[in-house]
């Protein structure tokens, strides 16, 4: 376990190691940022964004919460979204969740958490949407699973709902949906390959806000 009088010391020598190798890289740094992707993904101490998909400062925008969710009430990730659609002009929205979540695990076996409740329920109301196959998996552990592959699928949808996502959609094509998990027990990342002009397709009369801006 790092201790805490070490992390200013192992900022020193990052700062270092990378100034050997390009000794104007904080200077560029602080130009600004033009990344192509958002990803979404679980606060989890465990996932780290850049680090596992080996990315440098500056090409991921990233916002992380408790079980990668994208809650319509939620400032916070609304904003994040609207700021990387609108400004920065992202071209992929990831969602990340990943095996072994807390959140998903807590929503599978309901319990008083306190102020945790109403976060945790709109992950039970994704396990209340596939309530069938997943009462139909009988192993914990592949239902477990199954359920953090359609948390991912939801809050894909979720942003997709979104306004701003919709109006750059429709005006550019942009940004694309993808839904991933990461395996910790394996550390790879996997493409869950929805379609998700498909997915919408199906909720489109519902959710679709283009006659609005008409």
């Amino acid at each position: 376990m790092i201790n805490f009088k070490e992390l200013f010391k192992n900022n020193e020598e990052w700062v270092a190691q990378k100034l050997s190798i390009d000794i104007n890289y904080f200077e560029k740094l602080a130009k600004g940022q033009h990344p192509e992707y958002l990803y979404i993904g679980c606060a989890d101490s465990r996932v780290t964004a850049e680090e596992l998909m080996g990315a440098e400062p500056g090409e991921i925008f990233v916002h992380r919460n408790i079980a990668n969710l994208v809650i319509t009430t939620d400032n916070n990730v609304n904003a994040v979204v609207q700021y990387a659609v609108e400004f920065l002009k992202v071209k992929h929205i990831i969602i990340c969740g990943h095996y072994e979540c807390g959140g998903v695990k807590a929503a599978m076996n309901p319990t008083d958490m306190g102020q945790l409740n109403s976060w945790l329920q709109t992950l039970r109301d994704v396990y209340r949407f596939h309530r069938a196959e997943l009462d139909g998996i009988d192993e914990t552990q592949k239902r477990f699973d199954r359920l953090v592959e359609l948390n991912v699928l939801e809050q894909c949808l979720n942003v997709i709902k979104i306004d701003h996502v919709q109006r750059s959609w429709y005006a550019t094509g942009f940004p694309s949906v993808h839904g991933w998990v990461f395996d910790v027990r394996t550390g790879k990342l996997v493409d869950l390959g929805l379609d998700m002009e498909k997915e919408f397709a199906e909720i489109r009369s519902i959710y679709d806000l283009k006659p609005l801006n008409k």
